[in-house]
Formats: C-alpha cells, sequence, structure tokens
C-alpha cells in the first residue's frame, strides 16, 4: 500500500509538467504567446480641463423688501370686499369695506351739535354787540358787557370743540374703507364677507414686485465658500433658468435650527409666474474654473468606489489599467473629476465590461 502511494506521489509532478511545464495558462491577459486573447476594440477620449460652472442645488423662498401688512384700524362686520388675491393694486385703491354704520350715525350726531353750538355762537356774539352800543350809552355796567365777552368765549370754544370731533369722527369713517397704502400685488386674503374684524386682524399683504429677495439657507459644510458676487440661478418648472443675480448678502451667524447659513439675493425683476412667498429651486454657482471631466459611461461602481479604465500605452502594445477616482456632480453627460485622473489621459468610454486590468485593448 506505501509502495502504491508513493508510486502515485512521484507520478503527479510529472503529469503537471506534461500538461504546462508550469507556464502560464493560454490566453490570459497580457501572455502574448500562442493562444492569448487579441486585444479588445475600445473608444477612448483623452481628458482637457474645460470651463463647467460648479454648483449647488437648494430651494430658495422669495420675499419682498417692500412688503406691507393691511390691517383695519377699527372695528365692524366686513361688508364687501373688492380685490383678490393676486390682484395688482394701486396705492389708495379700495381693499375692503368695513360696515361704516354706527360711525356714519355718530357723525351725524356731532354735526346737528355743530348747528346748536354755531346758533349758540351766534346769539352770543349778537348779544356781545348790543351790550357794547348800551355800555357806550351808560345804559349798562362793564361787568355786564364781561359777562357777555366770557358768554362769548365759551360759545366760541364749543363749536371749536364740536368741529374738532366731526373732523375725528369723518377721519375715523374713513378707516371703515380699508386701501391699499402702496401700489403691489395682493396676497391671500383670509377673511370674508361676514366677517368681523378688529385692528388686530390681518386683512392680506401689499407686495411690491420690484424689490424682491431670494432667501437660500446653505448647509454649514460649504459656508466657508460663501461670498459676495457668487452667481445664483432660478430654475423654473421646466428646468431652464427664469433669473440669475448675484449673492447680495450673506449672513453672519448660523441658523440654530437648521445649521446653515442665510445667502440672499436680490432680483433685478420679477420673473414671469413668480410670486411672493414661493419656492422655487436654485442654483448657487460656486466658480467656473477650468476642470477635468469623464464621460457617465466611462464609470464603474464596486463597493461604493468608483472606477475607470484608461489606454496605457507601452512597447508591447496598450492595455487597460483601472484607477479608482473620486467624482463631483454631474454636468450634462459627464462627472466632474475630482482626483484620481489628470489630463491627456486617454479614458476608455466602450466594451469596460469586456475587459479587467492589464487587459491588452485596441485604442480608436
Amino acid at each position: 500500500m506505501s509502495r502504491l502511494f508513493g508510486s502515485f506521489v512521484l507520478l503527479f509532478p510529472l503529469a503537471v509538467a506534461a500538461c504546462g511545464g508550469g507556464g502560464q495558462a493560454p490566453g490570459a491577459a497580457g501572455g502574448g504567446g500562442r493562444g492569448a486573447f487579441p486585444p479588445t476594440d475600445v473608444k477612448t477620449v483623452t481628458l482637457a480641463a474645460k470651463p463647467i460652472p460648479q454648483s449647488s442645488e437648494y430651494v430658495a423662498t422669495i420675499r419682498s423688501l417692500r412688503s406691507t401688512t393691511i390691517q383695519p384700524q377699527v372695528e365692524g362686520i366686513v361688508t364687501q370686499i373688492f380685490v383678490k388675491a393676486g390682484d395688482r393694486v394701486r396705492a389708495g385703491q379700495p381693499l375692503l369695506q368695513i360696515d361704516p354704520d354706527k360711525q356714519q350715525a355718530t357723525v351725524t350726531s356731532m354735526e346737528s351739535q355743530r348747528a346748536s353750538r354755531e346758533a349758540d355762537l351766534a346769539y352770543a356774539s349778537q348779544q356781545l354787540a348790543r351790550l357794547q352800543k348800551l355800555l357806550e350809552a351808560g345804559a349798562v355796567s362793564k361787568a355786564e358787557l364781561e359777562q357777555a365777552e366770557t358768554a362769548h368765549k365759551n360759545a366760541e370754544a364749543q363749536l371749536a370743540a364740536v368741529r374738532s370731533q366731526i373732523r375725528e369722527t369723518q377721519v375715523q369713517l374713513q378707516y371703515y374703507r380699508v386701501t391699499a397704502p402702496a401700489a403691489g400685488v395682493v396676497g391671500e386674503i383670509p377673511v370674508r364677507q361676514g366677517d368681523r374684524v378688529t385692528p388686530a386682524t390681518v386683512i392680506t399683504t401689499v407686495d411690491q414686485p420690484e424689490g424682491l429677495e431670494a432667501y437660500i439657507n446653505v448647509p454649514l459644510e460649504r459656508a466657508g465658500e460663501l461670498k459676495p458676487g457668487l452667481t445664483v440661478e432660478l430654475i423654473g418648472s421646466d428646468g431652464e433658468v427664469i433669473a440669475t443675480n448675484p449673492v447680495t448678502f450673506i449672513a453672519p451667524r448660523a441658523d440654530d435650527a437648521t445649521q446653515s447659513v442665510l445667502v440672499k439675493a436680490t432680483l433685478r425683476q420679477m420673473p414671469a409666474g413668480i410670486r411672493v412667498m414661493q419656492y422655487v429651486r436654485a442654483r448657487l454657482i460656486w466658480n467656473n474654473d477650468p476642470v477635468l471631466t469623464v464621460p457617465v459611461v466611462a464609470v464603474s461602481r464596486l463597493a461604493g468606489q468608483y472606477f475607470v479604465f484608461v489606454a496605457e500605452t507601452g512597447e508591447k502594445g496598450s492595455v487597460a489599467r483601472q484607477k479608482p477616482v473620486t467624482l463631483g456632480n454631474v454636468v450634462g453627460d459627464d462627472y466632474v473629476v475630482r482626483t484620481g485622473l489628470t489630463s491627456g489621459e486617454q479614458v476608455i468610454v466602450s466594451n469596460i465590461q469586456k475587459i479587467g486590468d492589464g487587459a491588452p485593448v485596441k485604442p480608436s
């Protein structure tokens, strides 16, 4: 049994030597001998830096620099609303009517008091004039004239007081019709006809379209890159840029709740279809420096790491070399390359599923 086992041990290495002689298996990549795989046809692109906007997208809120909150100055029942949300109004245009009947009755009552005080003053004036003539004739004493003068002054004062009260009540009557303090766009109107309003009730807002700002909250990790003058692009629902404006304000402090920094961009003009307090997509462009880009089709991913193949040419031809890369944003059909590649390298963009690291390739 032991002699049989020993013979087997001696014969096994001879069999291995006969099969391959310990050399490389036929067809191995880069073998170059008889039976090696032919080079794989691949297409390549030459990397070259080009200006690409480095940007990030955020959600912006459109706010007005000139936004007026409309509240009534009197209390009462709403009888009529003259406008609706989104209407453009001019300064002084009526917005809402509050029932003025009670105040109108007060004005009427005060005007009747004025007529009575005017009659009192006319009588006091006649009495004063009559006593002045009688005093000159020696028919009355000077004390009686002084009494008439005092009565005349009291009548004048009472008439002036009534006239002042009438002016006040008439001004109050005007407050029952709420008007726009300035030209602008009417906001949401939460009150309805028949509601009771007080001076604490918010009726609506009037926003002037020429004073709009985009408010953007930028995460703290990118706060160090912020600077005035960076370009902000507002993106419409169709993906097109509807406004381009520079950053005009950067908050000196971070927001505790969101751990972000407030950035503002003043809008030179109001884009079509944009309203105050609307949320819109905003693209903050950090720079336009030349950077390397690589086609998306050239990138593969393994265990969370991105790789590309580059064609390296040597004495024996071209071979594919797999390189790990760090990528940035997608711009069109390309990734922005942060690390891993250099300008001038030949990146393979076809048949990457048929090649491996060190495999012979034939670039075209």
